[in-house]
């Protein structure tokens, strides 16, 4: 009984809330629609809160109310996780007012909202272009801001992403290298290497550095076994002077135990 009660108190408060907000949508009295707004957002209902202001922000315009209502419109799409719509209208504000009372923060969400419409890194990653542009021109804007440190986190958190998707396209050449494609398997195995060596270069700081270094050196050992007769000797000498580059920079790395077994192999060919 008691859970019928409630069932029925529930419904009655909806269909009231529902009535409230109709009645609210009708009205023509904007500044009434725009205090309904902020309480809608206040109580993070946010499907309603930017229903009212998308019609109130082009009213508004010119006023002495357009800049909040501009402000509050983007975080209230950002509250609803439109992501992509949040990063339009957080840009539209501070494209509007650049110093404006709400553009630091409209900066960092509009990154903010760029970095969480980021896919896996196996996808295109022009989402995580638009944010890393987006969080470095906040961090030039607002050096000291209280924010800039999340901000940093979030372009290095972006930059290991792009790490790890050229991880994946080395360790994709390195997998296609033994089958008889178009490609020969030695093209494969040399594309696997410029890849990782690359990434090195753009990745320096990466937690995946390790793994392109090992990399390169299981490309380079694969090239040597596979390799046709005359250039077979350079090859195993050029896997032996790759080891010590990876030894020289993980000393007891976590694949040291088989980069010692290329290396012990190497040198026998070399010294038959």
């Amino acid at each position: 009984m008691k859970k019928n009660i409630f069932a029925l108190l529930a419904l009655l408060l909806i269909a009231t809330s529902c009535s409230e907000f109709n009645k609210v949508l009708k009205s023509s009295d904007y500044d009434y629609k725009f205090e309904y707004a902020k309480k809608c957002y206040e109580n993070k209902k946010f499907y309603r809160c930017y229903t009212l202001l998308e019609e109130l922000v082009p009213i508004y315009k010119g006023t002495e109310k357009a800049e909040e209502s501009l402000y509050l419109l983007a975080q209230s799409y950002y509250g609803s996780k439109d992501y992509t719509t949040a990063a339009q209208s957080f840009t539209t504000y501070y494209n509007t007012y650049p110093k404006g009372q709400y553009a630091e923060l409209a900066r960092f969400y509009a990154a903010y909202s760029y970095y969480m419409e980021t896919p896996d890194p196996r996808l295109d990653q022009t989402d995580n272009d638009k944010a890393r542009a987006a969080l470095v021109m906040f961090l030039e804007y607002y050096p000291h801001s209280e924010k800039a440190e999340e901000a940093q986190n979030l372009l290095f958190e972006l930059q290991e992403r792009l790490a790890y998707k050229e991880l994946l396209n080395a360790k994709l050449y390195y997998d296609l290298g033994p089958l008889k494609m178009s490609n020969s398997p030695e093209n494969n195995y040399l594309s696997s290497i410029i890849v990782a060596q690359n990434a090195l270069k753009d990745y320096p700081l990466s937690k995946y550095k390790e793994d392109f270094f090992f990399l390169v050196l299981r490309a380079k050992y694969a090239q040597a076994v596979n390799s046709v007769q005359e250039k077979r000797i350079d090859r195993y000498r050029d896997v032996i002077d790759e080891y010590y580059n990876y030894k020289n920079e993980f000393p007891e790395g976590k694949h040291i135990k088989e980069a010692t077994n290329m290396l012990e192999h190497a040198q026998k060919v070399v010294k038959n």
